[in-house]
């Protein structure tokens, strides 16, 4: 019997995701996912500069291939800034969004989705940010968002590592999971009424989630109508925009406990 056509492209990307593997570079991305056990390693390529300066971090590795700086062996961009370190792996999976979103009790969760941010640095910068002011998690779309990538792992600054980086399928359908586990759902809209500090007075005690659509569209019209709240920063001018990063790490610190 010939399997559906929906079973067969079932099929196809999950042995596609099996095989997907990824170039990291840098000498702090590099040596952050060589210390992380939960990493599977596949290739390490280093300068002899760069296997002095990781020092014992290379003994969790593969066998380090030792490459000329000028001819760099391997297959990235050779615009990147590798710093003679470069390590090919597997994604992360950090599990299902209840799983990572739960909390572990000593304190209300954070988390922050994203809408669409498809930028590496951006999202880079979020995830470094998340792990600065202890969020659960920072969750994305499967699609139309920035894959885990050697740029976005170089920006994080090793946060890519510790920092759960969860991807749906339906963003919509993530906010109202956390809305059934006790969220508050706030959305990031400039155009909003209601400041993130009114938004959240007297309700620190709460999970809370925050909502960041991507530079320029913003939040999408079904992920504005799912939200519980849609909020704004509040700026000292007339005028006041942000970066998508820069707007997270102000609004993680506006939500702390």
């Amino acid at each position: 019997m010939k399997k559906p056509k929906w079973v067969v492209e079932k099929e196809q990307a999950k042995r596609a995701a099996a095989a997907q593997t990824v170039w990291l570079f840098g000498l702090h991305a590099v040596r952050d996912a060589l210390m992380n056990p939960a990493r599977e390693k596949l290739r390490l390529v280093v300068t002899r500069n760069a296997l002095d300066r990781l020092g014992d971090a290379v003994a969790h590795g593969p066998e380090p291939e030792i490459s000329d700086p000028r001819k760099f062996a391997a297959p990235i961009d050779p615009q990147s800034v590798h710093q003679g370190a470069a390590l090919e792996v597997k994604p992360l999976d950090w599990g299902k969004l209840e799983e990572a979103c739960m909390g572990d009790g000593t304190r209300p969760p954070r988390v922050v989705l994203l809408d669409r941010v498809t930028d590496p640095h951006n999202v880079g910068a979020i995830l470094r940010s998340a792990e600065v002011f202890g969020a659960q998690a920072v969750v994305a779309m499967s699609r139309h968002a920035a894959p885990e990538t050697g740029a976005l792992a170089k920006t994080a600054s090793g946060a890519m590592e510790r920092q759960p980086y969860v991807r749906v399928r339906n963003l919509a359908d993530a906010i109202t999971e956390l809305q059934g586990m006790g969220y508050l759902v706030l959305g990031l809209d400039g155009e909003a009424d209601d400041t993130i500090d009114a938004a959240v007075d007297g309700k620190r005690d709460r999970a809370i989630a925050l909502v960041l659509g991507a530079e320029g569209p913003g939040l999408r019209d079904k992920t504005k109508e799912t939200c519980d709240q849609l909020v704004k920063i509040d700026f000292a001018g007339e005028f006041g925009s942000l970066n998508v990063s820069n707007a997270a790490a102000v609004a993680l610190y506006a939500v702390k406990p």
